[in-house]
């Protein structure tokens, strides 16, 4: 089974609007992103994945912070009707501010949604991913079995600050929450080495590849730490979709010894893209797919 675990909702129920469509340049070398985007571009994007995580991220202004312009409101309720009508293929994962009182409430809430982990991004959030109201929703997701994946690393939007995304901050949120499942986003891109070091030694701390294959170098470098330090049993396959897709990930892995052509680099092992592409991903961050009549 190949399970993509980093895809953000699709903007738009239907076919978007000429008026509406956002497109960046910036995200990509290579091509223009489109972050706003239908139900039906995202099956599309998404063919190559037997299941995909999705989810928004909970912020006052969606289109300045992320890109892609949703409205607030609809944060988690949006993602919960998307995956509602396709339960054997999409699991959905909500979005709260954690520094708010209510956010065990909210929480709540978006369980009883049908929503079945946590997306943070505390630089898009803008919150000290280890302040006490953090730390303690943290708590609650760990006692509770609630996955949490956490933007880690760089991010094109100028007003995110890089301070709270090193993964040596995922290292003392899991010393202090050793059974909480937890995903950094991205590799940490570009602190891939960092992310390894933390993953290799946190048995339920996991890093997804989503957008490293998009930098040849970052992805070779990352994925040859990874080798080198044991931990590629801990990587799970993502693309970080709307930037890129599942097919765009895979072959992205499976190039990535491209860069090694005509020097004497060490290549990695074609098996170890292999296993990072067909990684238990549900195994791994305790989810299971709903049962359809």
């Amino acid at each position: 089974m190949i399970v993509d675990v980093h895809a953000h909702t699709p903007t738009h129920r239907d076919a978007v609007p000429d008026d509406e469509r956002r497109v960046y340049t910036g995200w990509r070398t290579d091509r223009p992103v489109t972050t706003t985007n239908s139900w039906a571009d995202y099956d599309e994007a998404m063919a190559a994945a037997d299941v995909s995580i999705v989810f928004n991220i909970a912020v006052d202004d969606p289109e300045a912070a992320t890109g892609l312009p949703y409205r607030p409101e609809d944060t988690n309720t949006s993602t919960a009707a998307f995956v509602a009508a396709d339960p054997a293929r999409r699991i959905g994962f909500m979005s709260v501010d954690p520094t708010r009182a209510d956010a065990v409430e909210q929480a709540e809430h978006c369980r009883d949604l049908g929503l079945v982990g946590v997306k943070l991004g505390p630089n898009y959030q803008d919150f000290d991913p280890l302040s006490p109201r953090a730390t303690a929703f943290y708590g609650y997701c760990q006692r509770e079995g609630l996955p949490i994946v956490f933007h880690q690393g760089a991010s094109p939007i100028r007003h995110a600050p890089l301070r709270y995304t090193y993964p040596l901050v995922t290292d003392e949120i899991a010393l202090a929450f050793p059974e909480l499942r937890i995903v950094m986003a991205h590799m940490g891109h570009p602190w891939g080495k960092e992310t390894v070091v933390t993953i290799r030694k946190h048995p339920h701390v996991y890093a997804d590849v989503s957008s490293i294959y998009l930098r040849p170098w970052v992805c070779y470098e990352s994925l040859l730490a990874a080798v080198e330090w044991g931990a590629t049993h801990k990587l799970l396959l993502g693309s970080d979709f709307p930037i890129a897709n599942t097919g765009e990930a895979m072959a992205g892995l499976r190039r990535v010894n491209a860069i090694t052509e005509g020097t004497a680099l060490p290549r990695i092992p074609d098996e170890v893209v292999e296993q990072i592409i067909h990684a238990d991903a549900l195994g791994a961050l305790g989810l299971s797919l709903k049962e359809t009549p």
